[in-house]
C-alpha cells in the first residue's frame, strides 16, 4: 500500500483503528521526530507564532502550582474545592488570592464559544452515546497506553498506583463533556476542566522530582493535542468508518464542545483545529511521532482491561471479548504495542458483528422514543461504570502532592 493510500484510508476512517497506517512499524522514541508544520492558520485563533508544542507548557499554572505545592497549601485547596462541583457555582471562600485570581480567569469560556453549538452537541452526545462512551473510553484509554509519554507520566505519577481511582477520575471528566448540561450553569465540565488543568500542572512539577522521570518538562501543549485527538478525531473517524448518519451541524457541534473543553484545559487557541480538515492533518502529524510501545503502557493496558472484564461476567469470557473489543477499536498495531493477546474466536467475531449491530441500532434511531430509550440506557451504563470505579464511594478529581509512592 503507498503511503498516500494510507493517506486515505486514515482521513476517510477506514483505517483508523490502526492509526498505526501512516509509517507507525517502529516505537515513536526510535524514531526521529518529524519538524512541526502544521499552520496555525487552521487553528479556532486563526494565527499565532508557529512555535513547535513540544516545547511549550502552561506557563501561569505551572508557576502557581509550583508556588502553592512549595507553600504546602495543596491539601487545603483540596478540602476547599471538594465540594466546588459546578458551572455556576462561586469558588469557596478561604482560596489563596494568586489562585483564586487564576481560578476566575481559567473558567470562564472562550470569546468565540458558541452556545447553540453546545446544545447541538449536547443532544449529539444523547442519540450517540454508545459509540462515544466506547470510543473516548476503550478506545481512548487503549490509545493512551500507547503512547509513551502518557503512558510513562500515569504511571509514574500518583494516579499510577490506583488505577481503579485514576480511571474513576478520567471517567468523571469524559463523562462530564457528554453530559446533557454540560456548559448548562448546572452542569460540571467547567469545574472538571479547571481542576484538571492545576491537576497537569503539579504533575509537570512533581515528576521532574521521581527517580524515574529522565525525560522533558512532562505534559507539553503537544502532550494534551495528541491525548485531545485520541478522543474527539478518533470518535468521529470510528463513527464514519461505521457509517453512523450524522448531519454537518451535529458534527461540527461535537468538535466545538471539544474545542471549548481543549481551551479551558489550557491548550492554546492557535494548537486547537478550527475545522475537521484541520483536526485529521493535525492528528496525522503528532500521533505518529508520539505512540509506541512501553513495559508501562503495557502494564497499564492489562490493569484497565482487567477493570472492563471485571464490570461483566463471567470472567472467563469478559477478557477475552474485552481484548477483542479493544484490538478491533484501535487495530493490530496499537494493540501488539500494549500487549494485548489476540483472541481467536472473538477476534473476528467482533468484526464482523459490530458493524451489523450500529447498522440495526441507527434503523431503530428513527423510531418514536427511541432516542430517549437509547440515552436511558446509555446513563444506565455511565452510572453503573462510575459506581463500580468508585465502590460507591465520592470520587473527584484533587490535585496530586506526592509522584507514584515507592513500592
Amino acid at each position: 500500500m503507498t503511503e498516500l493510500s494510507r493517506r486515505k484510508m486514515l482521513i476517510s476512517g477506514g483505517a483508523l483503528g490502526a492509526l498505526g497506517a501512516l509509517s507507525m512499524a517502529t516505537p515513536a522514541h526510535a524514531r526521529p521526530l518529524l519538524e512541526w508544520t502544521w499552520a496555525p492558520s487552521g487553528s479556532i485563533a486563526g494565527s499565532g507564532a508557529g512555535a513547535d508544542p513540544r516545547w511549550v507548557w502552561d506557563e501561569e499554572a505551572d508557576q502557581l502550582l509550583a508556588s502553592l505545592l512549595d507553600r504546602g497549601a495543596v491539601p487545603e485547596v483540596n478540602r476547599l474545592l471538594w465540594n466546588w462541583t459546578r458551572n455556576d457555582q462561586p469558588l469557596p471562600d478561604g482560596l489563596p488570592a494568586d489562585l483564586r485570581d487564576f481560578m476566575e480567569r481559567a473558567r470562564q469560556l472562550p470569546s468565540w464559544a458558541d452556545p447553540a453549538k453546545l446544545e447541538v452537541a449536547a443532544t449529539f452526545n444523547k442519540s450517540r452515546g454508545i459509540y462515544l462512551n466506547l470510543c473516548n473510553g476503550v478506545g481512548g484509554g487503549m490509545l493512551a497506553t500507547a503512547i509513551p509519554n502518557e503512558a510513562r507520566s500515569v504511571y509514574y505519577s500518583k494516579g499510577g498506583a490506583d488505577m481503579e481511582d485514576r480511571v474513576a477520575k478520567t471517567s468523571i471528566f469524559g463523562f462530564a463533556v457528554g453530559a446533557l448540561d454540560a456548559y448548562r450553569p448546572g452542569g460540571s465540565v467547567v469545574v472538571e476542566c479547571v481542576k484538571t488543568r492545576l491537576v497537569h500542572a503539579a504533575v509537570r512539577h512533581l515528576l521532574q522530582q521521581s527517580p524515574h522521570w529522565g525525560g522533558d518538562i512532562p505534559i507539553s501543549q503537544e502532550d494534551m493535542l495528541v491525548t485531545w485527538h485520541t478522543l474527539p478525531t478518533f470518535a468521529m473517524r470510528k463513527l464514519l468508518e461505521w457509517r453512523v448518519p450524522m448531519k454537518p451541524a451535529e458534527t461540527e457541534a461535537y468538535l466545538h464542545v471539544w474545542q471549548v473543553t481543549a481551551h479551558l484545559l489550557g491548550i492554546r487557541d492557535e494548537y486547537i483545529p478550527a475545522t475537521w480538515d484541520a483536526a485529521n492533518a493535525q492528528s496525522d502529524q503528532i500521533l505518529p511521532r508520539n505512540m509506541g510501545p512501553t513495559p508501562e503502557g503495557v502494564e497499564l493496558t492489562d490493569i484497565l482491561l482487567s477493570q472492563l472484564a471485571e464490570q461483566t461476567s463471567p470472567a472467563s469470557i469478559s477478557r477475552p471479548l474485552c481484548n477483542a473489543l479493544a484490538r478491533y477499536l484501535v487495530g493490530d498495531q496499537v494493540a501488539d504495542w500494549d500487549g494485548i493477546k489476540r483472541e481467536p474466536v472473538w477476534d473476528p467475531l467482533i468484526k464482523a458483528v459490530w458493524p451489523k449491530l450500529v447498522r440495526f441500532r441507527e434503523g431503530l434511531i428513527p423510531l418514536p422514543l427511541v432516542p430517549e430509550t437509547a440515552w436511558v440506557i446509555d446513563e444506565a451504563v455511565r452510572q453503573y461504570i462510575l459506581f463500580f470505579l468508585t465502590k460507591g464511594q465520592e470520587t473527584k478529581i484533587e490535585i496530586p502532592t506526592i509522584n507514584r509512592p515507592e513500592s
